[in-house]
């Protein structure tokens, strides 16, 4: 149960409708028990009749009365028991619903790192369907926990105040029920751990195969995947059918024990009546009244018991995530306004998922309002220093500053406030293709959104759809080509008019007239701002303030276009193959 101790701060919070349930659970309970005392009552009214002490008129009125008494009091029992559901399971559903926003929120400061290691479907299966099995312990186990709990101490102890040696004699099943209880618990537990993590295992399966249906659809993969899916349902099955089998013994162990009871009740009940132990016939009818009342609550308590098991486990899991610490901490509450200025001193990066040194003992400067463009071999390190500008990730040594400030003393979300940043791998949400431009910035209007597309030259294409900015893309934008999803993510960028820029190789899908367009257009957009731009093509550099040229981690040649084209190297080399590539 240690597990489930993270969920009291969440039962502190709504503790006052959860003791309203209680006492709405215990009230509904005392109403209820008073049906089996009345029914005892009236059998004794006919017994007195059947013996003459009383009249036949006199008889019916009484067991009028008694029967007005005992459908009133289910009646109120009833309505009892639709607000004890309303007030408890109400309360599960608002705890289900902060602790998933908690996981969310919690996932939003995780780092890189931390997605790099895990599975998506694994994340998502926690905050849906382990949220679930942890919802039904906040609801439903404290409900009929309560229940259960008031039952057993009015019942037992109204039978023991009535009949002790009948009650002993009724009650011996229990402890027997008890002690399979806790063995059959233990099982549970381990094999609802083993169902959780088979649901994380198909969830990243089936997230990973509708992501990448049109590599699987273009390999002809189809039968291939539906053979795993196949060997993983399988497997999930006889996970799952061990669970059910262990939850099977349950209700037919319960049953049989109460019917025991039942049968204790009438032979020992009848044979105390017939030795004149006990007064009245009716107790008998009272006490199997008591016994069946008792059905429901001890067959609840081994699914409450599963509930339980399941719950525990599921909160294991979502604690592990929780427990994770953000490897990037905000140092600084206070919001300190961002000029642009970038300075780069004896950087060095290693990855931690691969041990790869990304970058090695880099130095560089770059003042508020001037471009500077990063060239490179594929894996030279130029993308790892966007991510270090935006601290996506912090330096393994040397030191980044803002401003003249250590990039860890400014506060991180005026930083990120600060950056337009367009990926290599542009990712567009399944909403509006203005709602994906407006990203960037929540007030802008239409007007706004168009300017920024016809800089990024991509308004005459959104203006050729049926539906125009109101186009639904579908997921990651796969309605869109490569050279459009750039130049969206471009639209979007220059829409949050950032201080900074960050372009990582963002034209690689787009043409060479069309690239030198935006070009020009980012020229102009970006003046003042600081910009950092990451490409392949000399093209996109050779405007710029300065440019570095990286290799293996190193900055192994930099300065202005025409100082580097003067210098034999990489630089010029690339300029000139490039140049014969056009020709």
């Amino acid at each position: 149960m240690k597990e489930l101790k993270h969920l009291n701060k969440y039962f502190k919070k709504y503790r006052s409708k959860l003791l309203l349930g209680i006492v709405i659970t215990i009230v509904a309970r005392l109403f209820s028990l008073a049906v089996p005392n009345y029914v005892n009552q009236s059998i004794q009214v006919i017994e007195e009749y059947l013996g003459e002490t009383v009249s036949l008129s006199q008889a019916k009125t009484t067991l009028f009365q008694y029967i007005l008494i005992i459908v009133g009091t289910a009646l109120l029992s009833a309505l009892f028991t639709f607000l004890m559901r309303q007030t408890i399971i109400n309360v599960s559903r608002y705890i289900e619903f902060d602790l998933k926003n908690e996981i969310f929120d919690h996932y939003q400061i995780l780092t890189l790192d931390f997605y790099k290691k895990n599975r998506i479907g694994d994340l998502m299966n926690r905050i849906s369907e382990d949220v679930n099995q942890v919802r039904m312990y906040a609801g439903p186990v404290i409900m009929y926990g309560m229940n259960t709990i008031t039952i057993f101490i009015c019942v037992i102890t109204i039978m023991f105040i009535k009949a002790p040696t009948l009650a002993a004699y009724t009650l011996i099943p229990l402890p027997i029920l008890s002690i399979l209880i806790y063995q059959i618990s233990k099982v549970i537990h381990l094999r609802s751990t083993k169902v959780q993590e088979f649901l994380s295992s198909l969830s990243t399966f089936a997230q990973e195969s509708f992501s990448g249906v049109a590599v699987i659809k273009a390999y002809g993969m189809e039968p291939q995947v539906n053979k795993e899916l196949e060997t993983l349902a399988l497997e999930g099955k006889d996970t799952s059918m061990d669970l059910a089998k262990v939850n099977a013994w349950f209700f037919p162990f319960m049953i049989l024990l109460i019917g025991i009871s039942n049968i204790i009740v009438i032979y020992f009940g009848g044979k105390m009546y017939l030795d004149n132990k006990i007064e009245s016939f009716g107790l008998i009818a009272e006490f199997i009244l008591y016994v069946n009342m008792l059905t429901w609550p001890v067959a609840v308590v081994g699914w409450l018991t599963s509930i339980i098991q399941r719950a525990e486990a599921s909160q294991k899991r979502i604690n592990e995530f929780l427990e994770v610490r953000p490897d990037i901490q905000n140092e600084v509450t206070a919001e300190t306004s961002i000029l642009g200025n970038i300075e780069f001193k004896n950087v060095s990066f290693t990855y931690d998922d691969t041990q790869i040194t990304a970058l090695k003992d880099v130095s560089f400067s770059v003042k508020a309002g001037q471009t500077v463009a990063i060239l490179g071999k594929t894996g030279a390190g130029k993308s790892t220093i966007l991510d270090l500008v935006a601290r996506l990730y912090d330096t393994t040594e040397g030191e980044i500053r803002i401003d003249g400030v250590p990039i860890q003393k400014k506060n991180l979300g005026m930083l990120r406030k600060a950056i337009g940043a367009v990926p290599q791998d542009a990712f567009l949400f399944s909403d509006t293709i203005q709602n994906n431009i407006r990203f960037g910035n929540e007030e802008a209007n239409l007007e706004d959104i168009i300017d920024s597309t016809k800089k990024a030259v991509v308004h005459e294409n959104i203006a050729g759809f049926s539906q125009k900015y109101d186009t639904i893309l579908g997921e990651r934008g796969i309605t869109l080509s490569g050279g459009q999803k750039q130049r969206i993510s471009i639209a979007r960028a220059l829409l949050k008019d950032p201080k900074i820029y960050l372009f990582d190789d963002c034209l690689s899908a787009v043409d060479t007239e069309t690239e030198e367009e935006i070009l020009n257009n980012l020229k102009k957009a970006s003046k003042d701002k600081t910009t950092l731009i990451v490409s392949h093509r000399v093209s996109s550099a050779k405007n710029a303030d300065y440019i570095l040229v990286l290799d293996n981690g190193r900055i192994i040649q930099e300065g202005t276009h025409e100082e580097l084209n003067n210098k034999t190297g990489y630089y010029k080399e690339l300029y000139f193959n490039q140049l014969a590539e056009k020709e």
